[in-house]
């Protein structure tokens, strides 16, 4: 069943159409033969009626017949022969029984005419229907045979005729299977009517008018087609050429060349907004690989600055022990300092895994315990401390009360700590001033640690905040850390919704702002 399935999938696929261009053109071409073959059904039912109708007006309007046709009152019987084409005289056909209700002066009219010969058309016919119901054919015996309708059919007929002329028409099949278009009209004036005249028509000549009429329609609409075709054709190749050329614009992007655009101008409103979209798409390609390019360029820096952070220790370390094993151990000063020295690189090689492990956490996803906290008691917590860290430099703290919001209390402490000490890194031990500011507004914490220290070039601004970067240019460890302090405060404040920035002028100090939200209790980002 499977295989069958696959069969019917394949033929599906090759009869159908891949090319847009052959798909518009079958569907166009459908379309508009749709419409003409609807425009040619209507036109032959349209010029049908007209036909008959206007034949029936042309038979309702034939005057003239006698009335020795039809029986003249008081009359036993009257012998009319009727003469085709040919001349040939056919047999007598009996006159309808006298109605005795007729006049006298009728009655001797009819009985002078005597037998008459008349002329008929072969391909009509003409019947007469007494107010009794008696049909008569009239010019069966020597033409076309009279259709007859039902006897409920003619009594409603005599009924309309009283006092107008029927202006319908019925198409009905006779008894030899001819169809013929048949009127009536009544016999006598309106008021002498004595009996109903039916007049048949063959509608054979008028079917094929509508025929040819039809076929004329037909040619004219082929030709139509062929030459809509041969306009078509060029039309549809310039309409499809901005469509082209998008094809050929995206066959020149490539991972290395995404900065190509499509005209968003063509002409053409499905062209324009799908050129709008692609274009879009391009830029948000763009965004990512570029972004991509650089995730990799700040990894790459990453794995050299962190394999740089620690071999400076592991190598230290490796010496002292070099220098123990040689025999300074037996020395009791050497092996203090040896011992010493290898404690305080150990201790800053904890630091720098740690400070990784946390950056690597806080990018995962931070956990952090947000608890309602006063951001003034946090800062007037830590100022003993600051300020021993500060040791001969100035400090002061200017702090607004109040200030309260969802924040780990730690997580914030190790902020302060971070951009205290940056502050302490660059400032004279003698001269500096560091000042810690605490204001609020509506909607934010604003806390900001400024000093008076050299002032970071304009240059390094940008960067200030990437992993590992020291704006000093030999990289000297003899003070400052590895460069992540101020990358771990931009993650966790980052993690608390807020911001982090930083304004600096050389030779006139930097000030770090961090803006906080205030009461709100915000999702930890993803």
């Amino acid at each position: 069943m499977s295989r069958l399935k696959l069969i019917q999938s394949r033929i599906r696929s090759a009869a159908a159409p891949r090319s847009l261009r052959i798909q518009l053109l079958s569907r166009s071409l459908l379309v508009l033969a749709a419409l003409l073959l609807l425009i040619g059904a209507l036109q032959y039912v349209i010029m049908k009626d007209f036909l008959y109708k206007n034949q029936a007006e042309t038979l309702l309007q034939m005057r003239g017949l006698p009335k020795e046709l039809f029986g003249s009152p008081g009359a036993e019987r009257l012998n009319i022969r009727v003469q085709g084409f040919s001349g040939e005289a056919a047999p007598a056909v009996p006159a309808v029984p006298a109605d005795p209700a007729a006049s006298t002066a009728e009655k001797n009219s009819s009985d002078n005419s005597g037998d008459r010969p008349l002329l008929f058309l072969p391909d009509m016919s003409i019947a007469y229907i007494s107010e009794s119901g008696m049909f008569t054919d009239l010019t069966g015996a020597a033409g076309m045979v009279s259709p007859r309708l039902s006897a409920v059919k003619y009594a409603a007929l005599l009924e309309q005729l009283k006092h107008m002329v029927h202006s319908g028409y019925e198409v009905v099949q006779d008894e030899t299977g001819r169809e013929q278009l048949v009127v009536f009209r009544p016999a006598g004036g309106p008021g002498t009517q004595y009996g109903l005249i039916q007049i048949g028509k063959d509608t054979a000549p008028l079917q094929s008018i509508v025929l040819r009429q039809l076929l004329t329609f037909a040619g004219l609409s082929a030709v139509a087609l062929a030459c809509g075709l041969m306009l078509y054709l060029p039309l549809l190749r310039r309409t499809l050429h901005p469509l082209n050329r998008m094809v050929r614009t995206v066959e020149d992007i490539n991972a290395g060349n995404l900065s190509i655009r499509f005209p968003s101008r063509q002409g053409q409103t499905e062209i324009d907004a799908l050129a709008q979209s692609f274009n879009g798409m391009l830029e948000r390609l763009e965004i990512s690989f570029e972004g991509e390019r650089e995730a990799k360029e700040q990894m790459r820096r990453f794995i050299a600055d962190a394999s740089h952070e620690l071999r400076t220790p592991l190598t230290s370390i490796h010496g002292f022990l070099e220098v123990l094993l040689r025999g300074a151990a037996a020395n009791p000063e050497q092996l203090q300092a040896s011992l010493k020295s290898m404690l305080g690189e150990s201790t800053r090689m904890k630091k720098l895994v740690e400070d990784l492990l946390l950056l690597a956490k806080l990018d995962r996803q931070p956990e952090l315990e947000l608890r309602e906290t006063r951001l003034d008691s946090l800062v007037s917590e830590m100022e003993p401390h600051l300020r021993m860290l500060a040791k001969e430099r100035t400090t002061r703290f200017v702090l607004t009360g109040g200030v309260m919001g969802m924040y780990d209390g730690n997580a914030i402490k190790q902020v302060i700590l971070n951009l205290f000490s940056n502050a302490v890194q660059h400032t004279d031990p003698g001269q500096g001033l560091i000042t810690v500011t605490l204001t609020a507004t509506p909607k934010e914490a604003l806390l900001s640690i400024r000093d008076n220290g050299c002032g970071i070039p304009p240059e390094h601004l940008p960067h200030v905040f990437d992993r590992f970067y020291r704006s000093d240019a030999s990289r000297t460890r003899s003070q400052g850390g590895a460069g992540l302090g101020l990358s771990i405060s931009q993650s966790i404040v980052e993690a608390h919704g807020g911001e982090i920035h930083v304004m600096s002028q050389p030779g006139e100090g930097t000030a770090f702002e961090v803006r906080l939200p205030l009461n709100a209790r915000r999702e930890l980002r993803n």
